[in-house]
């Protein structure tokens, strides 16, 4: 979840998912590549970095796609399509949205920001991008697969301003909207995809409310490690507050500059600055990930957490954070693992 806790949530119903008819009336594109046109990781990250004037201009305005917006969009390939025409693929299915879904018989799909099928885009492109980086770290050929099936999404059918992975009536993700829509940005994307690869490395992951902190910490350092390695494969260096999380969805509901919805770099520690609150407590995990990832670099680090993230049954940072060390030990040898444990030790976790 990634602004605040939500509850109950197989008690709302599923609307407007599109039929296998109304899918089949469609002639398919026969293609499993197409284009795409997003947000590259979303625009304050990509054109934030002139003035403070600039910077603050860039709000939602309504949807509106407004002048200063443009050299945010990123023309993109759009790869693992199944032929369908559809925004559907190896490892995503946007199967509901807000309006009609997103369909282009040469699987072209060049939105902007005011059309609801632009969000759909986003989620099929960001987190296609994240499984594809899962894989390029050896997970699903050397060591085992993390969620490596199509992802149910949903998208702007939360009425709210939030957005949440569930299990309940089915596996997916859901995006909400309100103020700038959740899926407008990749790193809120990539946040809940976080979770569902939580889930599908472990059932009792999300065991105890310690668990949860680390799935939010895990979460927001995700967000950050991906947009960074596809912004850069993009040519889009976002150098100028990487460890700002959402900092476009965030223009819509934070007063300070630059906007974030939180950090993954805070001086939060272990356990003097617990408070209970997941996304809060979360902080201090996401700032050993990221010191990990500092000192070793997103492949080696990203791997190594990866890793450890497997069959963990939900207890304390402490286990994690020991179980990351022994997994750094046993894939790079002794001087990774002391890093490792460098970085859980200045949080106070071990």
């Amino acid at each position: 979840m990634l602004k605040h806790t939500l509850i109950g949530l197989a008690a709302f119903a599923v609307i407007g998912i599109a039929s296998g008819s109304a899918l089949a009336a469609k002639p398919p594109s026969g293609s499993t590549t197409g284009t795409g046109r997003v947000f590259v990781p979303n625009p304050v990250a990509d054109l934030g970095v002139g003035t403070f004037a600039f910077r603050e201009s860039l709000t939602d305005q309504k949807d509106a796609d407004f002048a200063a917006l443009q050299p945010a969009y990123h023309e993109e390939r759009l790869t693992n399509l199944n032929g369908s025409g559809f925004l559907s693929g190896d490892f995503v299915n946007v199967y509901s949205g807000t309006g009609n879904l997103a369909y282009s018989p040469t699987n072209t799909f060049d939105y902007n920001r005011h059309q609801d099928e632009f969000e759909q885009v986003m989620a099929y492109y960001w987190i296609t991008e994240a499984q594809k980086y899962i894989q390029s770290l050896g997970f699903g050929t050397t060591f085992r697969g993390i969620n490596n099936r199509p992802q149910n999404v949903r998208i702007d059918q939360w009425g709210l301003d939030n957005s949440f992975e569930t299990e309940h009536p089915k596996f997916e993700l859901r995006f909400g909207k309100g103020g700038v829509d959740d899926a407008e940005d990749a790193e809120v994307i990539l946040h809940e995809y976080g979770h569902a690869m939580h889930v599908s490395q472990s059932s009792t992951f999300y065991s105890s409310n310690e668990a949860g902190s680390i799935g939010e910490g895990f979460a927001d350092y995700w967000a950050v490690t991906v947009s960074d390695v596809v912004s850069r494969a993009d040519g889009v260096a976002v150098t100028s507050d990487l460890p700002c999380v959402a900092d476009w969805d965030s223009v819509s509901y934070t007063s300070t500059v630059p906007h974030c919805l939180r950090r993954i770099d805070t001086n939060a520690h272990y356990p003097e600055d617990l408070n209970g609150e997941v996304h809060h407590d979360g902080k201090i995990w996401s700032r050993a990930l990221w010191d990990i990832r500092q000192a070793l670099g997103n492949q080696v680090a990203d791997t190594i957490i990866l890793s450890a993230q497997f069959d963990f049954p939900g207890t304390t940072m402490a286990d994690l954070a020991q179980r990351t060390v022994n997994a750094a030990q046993q894939l790079y040898g002794t001087s990774a693992a002391n890093t490792v444990a460098t970085a859980f030790q200045a949080r106070g976790i071990l």
